[in-house]
């Protein structure tokens, strides 16, 4: 079995890495921390879990940890890189859900953390955790970095364009939509249910945080680098992520649907609808699957490609669960294969 252990299990995606954890069967819990309610039991909290989590809350202490095989990071940004090097230094593995080890070019994280980086070390070895692009080097990883949510479901949309040069790269755009659980467990007006309901808004415009990642994964897939223009936006729901991504193609691309088709043949949780559908945030609420949908509109030079996921569980606790599998030489689909909630 392999021991867990979650630092930052009070917060949405420390809750999912829960949810998928307590259920899988080659994986036993056994240390769940948070600051705030140490000594409280984790079913306690969220009863939901009730019967299958049986660990009291305690704080981030080292010793405690390092008896776990893999410490996963569900923390804000700016705690991992804190404790990274001292539980890698006891033979722990560690996955961060947080953007510490996303960017390769530590000056370039400050700009857009607004902190200085403090093991910049180890962001060289730091794997970047989206298993259809990095699966070979996620294996052999003692760090990784799971991939923000937009992130996720921007660059599975464009790779295959951008792998095969398809498209002008400097010319990509994506126009993004988040539920409110994207913005973490936390009191803040702006998004509030009451905030959010029966209204729709852009934010970020001038620049997000997830786009120095998206452009860094797009142009080590292009081979250059990208200009992205990138939009998210609030929407009232609570969970999933819906990208609309536009690009123009350079050159007849012959059979598109049939090149996503087979770029995807062989991952599990992607999954290309068939010619005209148009995927619906729900369809993959709670799973861990990214579907994928490709549009040509008029037959023109125009590629609209749709890419939708969970938030929480492909964008975050499940992708992270993913790599675990990897990892540990498990099979990559192991406690991950469920069914989206309907409705």
């Amino acid at each position: 079995m392999v021991r867990a252990g979650i630092i930052g299990g009070t917060g949405y995606t420390g809750v999912e890495l829960l949810r998928i954890l307590a259920l899988h069967p080659e994986v036993d819990v056994t240390v769940v921390t948070s600051r705030a309610d140490a000594g409280l039991r984790v079913d306690a909290l969220y009863p939901s879990l009730r019967g299958y989590i049986d660990v009291v809350f305690s704080a981030p202490e080292l010793d405690s940890l390092a008896d776990c095989d893999v410490v996963f990071f569900a923390t804000p940004n700016g705690t991992a890189m804190l404790m990274a090097e001292q539980l890698l230094a006891r033979g722990v593995k560690v996955i961060d859900l947080s953007a510490d080890f996303r960017l390769k070019d530590a000056q370039e994280w400050s700009r857009w953390y607004g902190m200085q980086h403090a093991c910049p070390d180890l962001i060289a070895e730091a794997v970047y955790g989206l298993p259809e692009v990095n699966r070979e080097a996620i294996k052999e990883a003692r760090l990784i970095a799971c991939p923000g949510c937009y992130p996720t479901a921007v660059q599975l949309g464009f790779l295959p364009l951008v792998e095969n040069e398809l498209v002008d790269v400097q010319h990509l755009i994506a126009d993004v939509k988040s539920g409110v659980s994207g913005a973490g467990r936390k009191a803040e007006l702006a998004t509030l249910m009451s905030e959010t309901g029966e209204s729709f808004k852009a934010y970020a415009v001038s620049g997000h945080r997830h786009l120095p990642e998206i452009s860094q994964g797009l142009a080590l897939a292009a081979g250059k680098a990208v200009d992205l223009t990138f939009v998210p936006h609030l929407t009232p729901m609570i969970r999933g992520i819906h990208a609309t991504l536009y690009s123009r193609l350079l050159a007849d691309a012959g059979d598109i649907q049939a090149l996503y088709e087979q770029r995807y043949r062989d991952e599990l949780f992607v999954d290309v609808l068939p010619q005209g559908s148009h995927p619906d945030t729900r369809n993959v609420r709670g799973s861990n699957n990214c579907q994928i949908s490709i549009h040509q509109p008029q037959g023109g030079q125009t590629i609209v490609v749709l890419s939708v996921i969970d938030n929480l569980v492909k964008g975050a606790a499940g992708q992270a669960v993913q790599a675990m599998n990897l990892v540990f030489g498990l099979r990559e689909g192991l406690g991950l294969k469920i069914l989206a909630l309907y409705p």
